[in-house]
């Protein structure tokens, strides 16, 4: 389910064996971070591809992003939110639903979406559509070990009451939201 990847704290240049990008001049901390998309690591499964580009540590706690790739109507992320960070969705393809607070709107190629912490928000490629999605948590929370952990629940290696406990850690507070279950409901045939 996963593939190459660029560990926290290294480069795409580091990682590729090419001398590590210099430091910014009088902070001693900041790098230039560069993943080539080689080396970024990817999550699959039958209709969602996610690949793990730059996790908080390697950006200094700025940011932490990943691409997520979906098939036509395919779920993404259940409502949620965030208490300490905002997330950006950046429609690269296709056609996105995004559940911002209680309304859903549809976000298309070119579109930019951006969810202030404390707002229930999920995502989904709308239906009859499939979305390329570049999403961008800022400031960065390390999460890619929580992606890493909805794979482990895909395979049946974990259960999903186990992202329970970890939703301080990841910054995720999982919650209900009628307006998304409305939108996203599968209709049934007569």
């Amino acid at each position: 389910m996963s593939g190459p990847s660029t560990r926290p704290g290294e480069s795409g240049a580091a990682a590729n064996g090419h001398d590590a990008p210099p430091t910014e001049p009088g902070t001693g901390a900041s790098q230039v971070v560069v993943i080539r998309a080689a080396d970024a690591e990817t999550l699959a499964g039958p209709t969602i591809k996610i690949r793990l580009l730059a996790d908080s540590s390697a950006t200094g706690g700025a940011l932490s992003t990943q691409r997520v790739t979906m098939a036509e109507g395919a779920d993404g992320a259940t409502p949620h939110l965030h208490r300490m960070s905002s997330e950006l969705f950046y429609v690269l393809s296709g056609s996105a639903d995004v559940l911002t607070g209680d309304r859903v709107i549809t976000a298309n190629e070119g579109d930019l979406v951006v969810v202030p912490p404390d707002t229930p928000h999920a995502f989904a490629a709308t239906p009859g559509r499939s979305a390329d999605l570049l999403i961008v948590l800022t400031p960065g929370v390390e999460r890619f070990e929580y992606f890493r952990h909805l794979g482990r629940i895909a395979t049946g290696a974990a259960t999903a009451e186990s992202l329970l406990e970890l939703q301080d850690r990841y910054d995720t507070q999982f919650l209900v939201s009628p307006p998304w279950r409305a939108v996203r409901a599968k209709p049934t045939a007569p």
